[in-house]
């Protein structure tokens, strides 16, 4: 079986031409319009694969503190018929855990020093079961948790800016008070402190405070636990999963999954991703659109080759294929050198960055100012492939109108002056 023609010349034009210091030159621009595809598709890559990392890394901090999915009384109160509820919660397939908490805001004091406190009373023996940063602990101070004894776990950041640490006592102050002849007076308790955590989330390590739920629900005048927490096999299905639950029960209850507790955070990601990819994808359209000046360069001087082809019996459709082939033959090893150093640099950004720094003796991902110290890359096929075959459909298109011109070339007047 006979090779086509127009695929061997394609690709004699599209490698060859270095005899002579023209054919040279419209080489040279050709390899020019392959690195700037292949360096297009690497920047996409890398760029997408890293925010992925960034969405991921930040994400699962958030998750070792917070839940799957939460459900909860609106009005803050204790959820009736508790034991009903968590039943018909862990018999859905994909529940892997549920425990109880009571929620709720208030203040914690030391001295002078008054910080704000998003409280959460949890079940030692369940909690565990639902949240990561809670099963790293469940060895060293959750058992500390006692009901009755009033101890608090208090986050890193909230503990270091009140100035404590284990075994120092602190104000609870909750918000809503206790009527007295004197007026509305808040509810206060010395709690002591029997341990500190860090999820690596400053959002949490610097407001969250754990308790027993006994000792929360007696401090903020609830008779039991204000929500459960859920823990799922696959999160990425906590949606369709939270609605199944909600069917399942009371309707006087609210579910929330972990996509509405940080919606905005997720969109604005989602967002800044979308438009990353448009910017950088302008980049792979420049470069293959580079084409169109290669391929009219290399018609203009091979006008005499195609006026000899036609005179053979080459129809303009069989030039046009020629120069498509050219055209394509370009783009599609721009893309896959693109892909490769793209996939390369994803892969060991993790090592690639930190001897980086090293070398410049600079830190691009400070710890004080950002939520992670390290370049986080994920890389992931539904990015992947589409910039792929963006970058080869912007090629093909750009060989159009080249292509088209050559099929054009009148052989008497190419080869007049030859």
């Amino acid at each position: 079986m006979q090779t086509p023609y127009e695929l061997i010349l394609g690709w004699r034009y599209t490698r060859a031409g270095r005899a002579t210091r023209r054919n040279g030159f419209i080489s040279f621009i050709s390899g020019v319009s392959m690195l700037g595809i292949a360096l297009g598709v690497a920047a996409l890559i890398i760029v997408l694969s890293v925010m992925n990392g960034f969405q991921k890394e930040v994400r699962d901090r958030m998750l070792g503190v917070l839940s799957h999915i939460e459900v909860f009384e609106p009005g803050g109160q204790a959820i009736p018929n508790l034991a009903d509820t968590l039943a018909i919660i862990e018999r859905h397939p994909e529940v892997l855990g549920a425990a109880p908490f009571v929620g709720a805001q208030a203040l914690i004091a030391r001295g002078e020093d008054m910080k704000g406190a998003l409280v959460r009373g949890i079940d030692p023996a369940l909690e565990p079961k639902v949240t990561d940063l809670v099963a790293d602990l469940a060895d060293t101070v959750l058992p500390r948790l006692v009901p009755g004894e009033f101890g608090v776990i208090l986050g890193g950041e909230l503990a270091r800016s009140l100035g404590v640490g284990t075994g120092d006592t602190v104000t609870l102050i909750a918000p809503s008070g206790q009527v007295t002849p004197a007026g509305v007076v808040p509810r206060i308790r010395q709690m002591t402190v029997v341990g500190t955590f860090d999820s690596g989330h400053f959002e949490y390590d610097s407001a969250l405070a754990l308790l027993h739920q006994d000792d929360a629900a007696r401090i903020f005048r609830v008779e039991g636990p204000t929500g459960v927490r859920v823990k799922i096999k696959n999160l990425h299905e906590a949606r369709e999963v939270a609605i199944a639950i909600a069917a399942d029960l009371d309707p006087g209850l609210l579910v929330r999954d972990w996509t509405r507790q940080n919606r905005t955070w997720f969109a604005a990601v989602q967002l800044e991703k979308r438009m990353m990819f448009i910017i950088l994808t302008l980049i792979v359209a420049v470069a293959a659109f580079n084409l169109v000046s290669t391929l009219v360069m290399t018609v203009t001087d091979k006008r005499a080759d195609i006026a000899i082809l036609r005179t053979l019996g080459a129809s303009p459709q069989s030039i046009m294929g020629v120069f498509m082939v050219q055209g394509a033959m370009v783009g599609i090893i721009g893309t896959g050198a693109g892909l490769l150093l793209g996939l390369g640099v994803a892969f060991n950004i993790d090592t690639l960055v930190p001897a980086l720094e090293r070398l410049l003796g600079a830190s691009f991902l400070p710890q004080d100012v950002y939520l992670i110290s390290r370049m986080p890359s994920d890389p992931q096929q539904g990015d992947i492939l589409p910039v792929g075959l963006i970058s080869l459909a912007l090629s093909f298109v750009a060989t159009i109108y080249p292509s088209w011109r050559a099929s054009r070339v009148n052989p008497a007047e190419a080869l007049r002056y030859e």
